[in-house]
């Protein structure tokens, strides 16, 4: 069971790369020192700049071991409204091995998470919790802030790869709620960092107690520094 599982989730992602490989063209490169096999060893990928559920196009950038991983071990953490639609839901219940509804509070779903943890898993969330509208802010007109949760992730896993995933935003492919552009460039700057020295440079800054937040300001300051639309942007801006 735990093997047709696997197989229908990357069947499904492999289509959605397919399909995202003819209608959009993929601009990604690695910032700063990378190891030799940028994929080897993914524990966590962290996804920053949530902007739009269009978001699987990204899969026409990376290669079909990741999407394996994905389907035989991937463990995501979606938004309960999301999951609870009708057709996006259903979909997006098939874009891991493990997705599990949350209701974005520190609950029992969120527990249910670090439960699946284990040490095969490869974690993919997007710490924001919420899509930027075209404004920059989210739904509510408040700022895009990176939320906690993800801090206690890093500390289940203690060791192996992460893969942060800077998007360069897709309201130029799809604005929510409208329907998607085609033929676009999709952007994404990808960093690869080892978990354990990542998680000890953070501890040194205060200890167990500051943990959370150091990890939180690191993370907001990598992606306005990264994301390549939104460093546009912000020079433009300055």
């Amino acid at each position: 069971m735990t093997f047709l599982r696997s197989a229908s989730v990357f069947c499904i992602l492999f289509l959605l790369k397919l399909l995202s490989k003819i209608f959009y063209r993929p601009d990604f490169a690695w910032i700063g020192p990378t190891p030799q096999d940028p994929w080897a060893d993914i524990r966590l990928v962290v996804f920053l700049n949530h902007t739009s559920l269009f978001e699987p196009v990204f899969l026409c950038g990376v290669p079909n071991r990741f999407i394996w991983r994905l389907a035989a071990h991937g463990v995501i953490p979606a938004a309960d409204k999301t999951t609870g639609r009708p057709f996006v839901g259903l979909l997006f219940r098939f874009v891991a091995h493990h997705v599990i509804p949350i209701t974005r509070q520190r609950d029992h779903t969120w527990f249910a998470v670090l439960d699946r943890i284990d040490p095969h898993s490869m974690v993919v969330i997007a710490p924001e919790g919420r899509m930027k509208r075209k404004t920059g802010l989210d739904l509510q007109g408040n700022p895009m802030t990176v939320r906690g949760g993800v801090a206690d992730i890093l500390q289940a896993i203690e060791r192996g790869r992460m893969l942060l995933a800077y998007s360069g935003g897709l309201h130029h492919v799809q604005v929510p709620g409208r329907i998607p552009n085609l033929f676009e460039t999709v952007r994404m700057r990808i960093e690869n960092l080892e978990i354990a020295d990542y998680v000890a440079d953070q501890m040194a800054k205060g200890g167990a107690e500051q943990f959370k937040r150091n990890v939180i300001r690191d993370f907001e300051y990598r992606r306005d520094t990264y994301c390549p639309e939104e460093s546009k942007r912000l020079q433009n801006i300055a």
